[in-house]
Order: structure tokens, then sequence, then C-alpha cells
């Protein structure tokens, strides 16, 4: 039995220091506010001070205002009169000081919102910078980052506001106690006594609310993946032709009544319990109006102090429960705020390399028994990959889907690292490359490109960001992407804007966008190394021919990796591998390849047997 008390004490105790330790961020808070703006925040400081000692002086001038009134209808004198009136110009210049206080902290705090909602934004952005394609991969860490947009930016303000509050409410308190102790200290007792039900049970519901949105991240991004698919105009054809609107539709709404489910059951709960307990609070009030009035009719307070003491007590006893509302709201924004920090505070290994050359220039590049996974999975997307590529040779991939061809480029782009063996360029690894230098000799195309809703001109520019506005490198990488001949036609040639995003943009073929990625691609003119996965496959053969004949001319000294399932292009390449469930099934030049006799000869009569 003891032991049992003592395990449910320790455990009690422990929850209390958990509870505790979320109000680690309210400094957080603050601090991120002071670096917003430090003049709003330090008036919102004063104003907050200004409004807290106001409203205790407002009770005291209006017990003296009764008292006024009182003694000038007793005496009848003129300058009695004149006292009581002075009294209500003091009043009424509280009142405005306390209305202009209480506008200038709502024009503060507006301004310091949207200041510190977009510096909070940039923060997240700044972050989702330096995360590795792991960590977007893995729907866990995606739902945190989603946690933290959707409501961080909110509540650092609103922490800071309740931390400045309680300053404010604290000064108000001890105001109010410092006048309602003439009357008696048990009034003070039962003025903070009696607002703690209510405290504590928005404690507790504001934990069972956040731990309700922890829970639902994953729900809340697919509802907005479904808003997605039927709002966006990428996916409005598709889902029109197959008639999938209404099925989204109704997963959409199955999602909401679940949610709204949980919502409700809370919300009608916290509702419940927060008028029974605020019962208390009121019927304390009473009980002290009740013996206040009892006093006033024994004689032994003025109607003034009456007055005062009644108008002290109920706004003393608002002001503990917004203290101790306050508090439990800063629980509340500090359990959201730590989604906000436990994303920023996420470790990121920093990558090491600095080298900015290799020790055998002209060497190329080697995979040395390169194997890798996926995070999660248990089968080796790549197992046991080494091949040689020299400066001015061209490599093409074949192989079926998910036989890891584009894993390879991921290697190859440091996008992610080998789990064994080694990748070199001109002699050295990867991993010891300065990263930009490393990006910048590399020039890609993937499969899956983005078509940035961008002019043309930026569209290109995108492969490299140093000559983004460059519109004489725009022209040159269009030329090279046979891109130039169609961008011409177009209405504001190289300043058209495209997608359908933006108001006057223009959405392109398949073919049309492939030129551009592959203009894009050509924008990296340091780049030796040229990776194209499939960028060809939206084009014609005439076209696709066309691009390929002055790629290899306009290549002549760069190293080519070319991933196609064409082989009227592959073919063209000086060494082809054959990959198949991750590993290297053949590997030699076309020729080589259907002397084998094995799966690329299979594959390549099976095409040519198609044209004939």
């Amino acid at each position: 039995m003891k032991h049992r008390k003592s395990n449910t004490l320790r455990q009690r105790l422990r929850n209390l220091r958990q509870s505790l330790s979320i109000y680690q961020y309210c400094g957080k808070a603050v601090e991120l506010v002071w670096t917003t703006n430090r003049t709003l925040t330090i008036a919102i400081a004063g104003l907050t001070l200004l409004a807290g000692v106001v409203p205790a002086a407002m009770a005291y001038v209006g017990k003296l205002i009764v008292d006024a009134v009182v003694h000038a209808a007793q005496s009848g004198l003129e300058r009695d009169r004149w006292a009581a009136l002075s009294y209500l110009g003091v009043e009424a210049a509280l009142v405005a000081v306390l209305a202009g206080s209480q506008r200038g902290l709502g024009l503060c705090q507006s301004l310091l919102r949207m200041q510190l909602g977009q510096k909070v934004n940039v923060l997240i952005l700044e972050k989702a910078l330096t995360l590795d394609m792991v960590h977007f991969e893995d729907s866990e860490f995606y739902d945190k980052m989603t946690r933290a947009r959707r409501e961080a930016s909110n509540r650092p303000l609103s922490l800071a506001s309740s931390t400045f509050g309680i300053g404010q409410n604290t000064l108000s308190l001890i105001s109010y106690a410092g006048l309602l102790l003439q009357f008696s200290i048990w009034a003070v007792a039962v003025l903070m006594l009696a607002a703690i039900p209510s405290f504590i049970a928005e404690t507790r519901f504001a934990k069972a609310a956040f731990r309700l949105f922890h829970w639902r991240a994953p729900e809340a991004r697919e509802q907005h993946y479904l808003e997605t698919l039927i709002a966006r105009e990428d996916s409005a054809m598709e889902v029109k032709l197959y008639q999938l609107g209404p099925m989204l539709l109704d997963r959409y709404r199955a999602i909401f009544d679940r949610l709204y489910g949980e919502d409700r059951d809370l919300t009608i709960r916290r509702s419940v319990w927060t008028y029974l307990l605020g019962l208390v609070s009121t019927a304390a009030f009473y009980a002290a109006y009740v013996w206040i009035v009892l006093e006033a009719i024994a004689g032994r307070i003025t109607l003034g102090d009456l007055t005062m003491y009644l108008v002290v007590f109920r706004q003393g006893q608002t002001t503990f429960s917004n203290i101790l509302s306050s508090v439990g709201g800063m629980y509340e924004d500090s359990l959201y705020l730590s989604n906000l920090y436990e994303f920023l505070e996420q470790e990121i290994p920093q990558p090491l390399g600095q080298a900015t050359q290799g020790p055998v220039p002209g060497d190329g590049l080697r995979f040395k028994h390169v194997s890798f996974r996926y995070p999660g999975s248990s089968q080796l997307a790549l197992n046991d990959i080494s091949l040689h590529l020299k400066p001015g040779e061209k490599l093409a991939i074949v192989g079926e889907n998910g036989s890891g061809k584009t894993t390879l480029i991921k290697l190859l782009t440091r996008l992610y690292s080998p789990d064994s063996g080694h990748i070199l360029l001109d002699g050295l690894d990867l991993q010891e490359w300065d990263i930009n230098t490393l990006q910048q000799r590399i020039g890609v195309i993937f499969q899956n490109f983005v078509r940035y809703q961008f002019t043309v001109g930026e569209n290109i520019g995108a492969g490299d960001v140093n000559y983004i506005e460059d519109q004489s490198q725009w022209q040159i990488a269009a030329e090279k992407g046979t891109a130039h001949s169609f961008i011409e036609t177009m209405p504001e040639d190289y300043q058209t804007r495209l997608g359908r995003w933006f108001r006057g943009g223009r959405e392109l073929s398949g073919g049309q966008w492939q030129k551009i990625a592959l203009s894009r691609a050509f924008m990296r003119t340091k780049a030796d190394i040229l990776v194209l996965d499939e960028p060809t496959s939206a084009m014609d053969a005439e076209a696709e021919m066309r691009i390929f004949n002055r790629f290899r001319s306009m290549t002549h000294d760069q190293m080519a990796i070319l991933i196609s399932h064409r082989f009227s292009t592959v073919r063209m390449a000086d060494q082809i591998i054959v990959l198949a469930n991750g590993e290297i099934l053949e590997q030699g030049t076309h020729e080589e390849l259907l002397e084998l006799g094995g799966r690329y000869a299979h594959l390549f009569s099976l095409q040519a047997a198609g044209y004939q």
C-alpha cells in the first residue's frame, strides 16, 4: 500500500514538473517578440503597466465622488459641490487615459502581430531550406513541420501578450488588494480562492485540446491534400474526366465529421465545467456583496466605501480570474509553441566537406561498390554499384521503373548519402566536397521537374541562381535546349508568365515544358556533369533526335548521364548500364550489349519491332 502511494506521489510530482517545464517557452516568446520590434515591445510593456494601475485609481476616485456628493448634499456648501465635480473631472481624465492605453495596446499588438507572423514564417522557411531530402520524405517529420506552420505564427505574440497581461493584472490586483485590506483580509482571501476551480478546469482542457491538435496533423494534411486535388488546375482535368469529384468531396466531409465530433465533445465538456465552476466565483462575489452591504447598514463604512468595495471586489475577482486565465492561456500557448521550437531545434547534420577541387583532376566520376536503402525500407534501392565515367563520356542508364535509376542520380547530387561504398569526383569522395561547389558542377533535369509559375526567362534562369536575371544567358540556354524558337512566338517572349495560377499566365504543352527544363539545365555553364532523367518523354521522335544530336555536339567535354526508355537515344551513349532491382545487370556499348543477347537486346528488339 505504502509503495503504491509512493509511486502515485512520484508520478504526480513528475506530471507537475512536466506541466511547469512547458512555461520555459514564455521567455522564448518574449525574446522572439523583442527581436521582432523593440519599439513596439517597449510600448506594449509601458501601456500594459499604465492600464494596470488606472482601474484601481478610478475605483478610489469613484469612492471620493460618492462621499463628496453625500457630504455636499448634507452641507449645501458651494465648495463641496465643486469638490464633487472636480473628482468627476479626475475620473473622466482617468477614463480617457485608460481608453487611450487600451486602444494603444490594441494598435501595437496588431502591428506586432503582422511582423511577428512574418518573422516566424521566415524562421520556419529558413529551417526548411536546411533540411535533407530524408526529412521531406519522413511523414512524421512532415507532420511536425505542418503543426509548426499551422499555429505557431500566432502563438508567440499571444504568449508574450499573456505575460504582459499578467503583469498588468498583477498591478491591478495589488492595488485592489490594498484597498480591500482596509475592509478585511478575509475579503482578499475569498477573492483569490474563488477563482482557482475555473483555472484548474481551463488548464486541464487546454492540455486536452493540445493533445487533440497534436494527434490530428496527418488528418489535417489529408484534408488539405483533398482540397488541392479538387481545386487545383493541374489535377482538375483528371478529376473531372474520371468523375472523382464526389468521391473526394465525400472523403473530405468524412474527415471533417470525425474531427468535428472530437471538437464538439471537448467543447461541450469544457463549456459545462467552466460554467459550473464559474458559479463558485459568482457565489463568492454575492457572499462578499451581502457582507459589505451589512457593514454599510451598520454604519461601519460610508456609502462611498460601499460603492468602492463592491467595485473593487468585482473587478478584483475579474482581474484575478484573468490572471489565472492568462496562466492557463500561457500553458496552452506554450504547448503549441513547443511545436515551433521542436521543429526549429531539430538537429540537422551539417555537411563537413570543404574541398573545391579533387586530387586527381580529369579522373571523372566513379561509383565504388555503392549500396543504399531509403529510410524505413528493408529493401536495397541500390546494391553494389560500380562504374567509371570519364570526362567527355556519355552514360545511358536503362531499366524498369523502380530499378534504381533516379536513386543513383539522387546519390550523385548528394540529396542522399550512400549506406556503403564511395562516390568519387576527380578522385575525392563526394562527402568531402563543398556542397555549393559540387552542385555548381552538376546540371540536372529531373523527370518530375518543377514547373515554376514564373516568367519564361525566370524558369530557365532558375538553373543558375547567380544569373537568374541575365537575359543573354536565358537565350543561350534556350537555344541549347531547343526552346528559343517557340519562346519567340509567345506574346512577351521571355517575359511571358507561365502557368495558370496568376493572371495572364500561359500554359505550355508537355514537350514545351520539357524544353524549358532542358534549357534550365544548360544554364549551369560551369557544370561538367549533365544529368538528364527522361528529358524528352513528352516530345515526338523527331524533336527528340534533334535535341540529342545537338546535345552531343554541345557537351563534347562534359560528362553526361542519360536516363531514358527510348533506345533510339540510348544507343548514342558511349556506355550503357542496365539496372534491375538496384543492381547492374549488364554494362557495355550498344553493340556489345546487342551481341551479348541479354536483357538489353531483348528490350531493344521489342521496341524496334514496334516501329516496323
